[in-house]
């Protein structure tokens, strides 16, 4: 089972890019991260694709980032509006098959599939 990210690039202050999450096989709890360099990465936002439900994490993405889910595939998309330069890093996509309990959403050792990543950077 893998995932696979897409539409990482290089991007300009104030503009938009959408990252997207193709997954080889059905998962219940998918999410984004994002690590930029020397940091843990710390988790956007996720969805639990079983009963629809949806959690934003970072406040410093609040309003600007969006994750979207559409039922029956097996992909999920980042959509990151107004770009600042500190959303440069890479993007993960990460997945658990079963569960998804709200309590370890944030914690990158509770997804047991990653993907390679997509670099994302912005520039002022």
């Amino acid at each position: 089972d893998q995932l696979v990210e897409s539409g990482g690039a290089s991007g300009q202050r104030g503009g938009s890019l959408r990252l997207s999450c193709t997954a080889s096989a059905a998962f219940r709890c998918m999410a984004w991260f994002r690590q930029v360099s020397g940091n843990e990465r710390e988790v956007m936002a996720s969805v639990d694709k079983t009963s629809a439900v949806y959690s934003d994490f970072a406040r410093s993405t609040k309003g600007r980032f969006s994750i979207f889910s559409d039922y029956g595939e097996n992909r999920i998309d980042l959509q990151i509006n107004a770009l600042r330069p500190e959303d440069t890093g890479i993007y993960y996509c990460a997945a658990h098959k079963w569960y998804c309990q709200s309590y370890w959403l944030k914690s990158p050792s509770s997804y047991p599939y990653w993907g390679q990543g997509t670099q994302v950077t912005v520039s002022s």
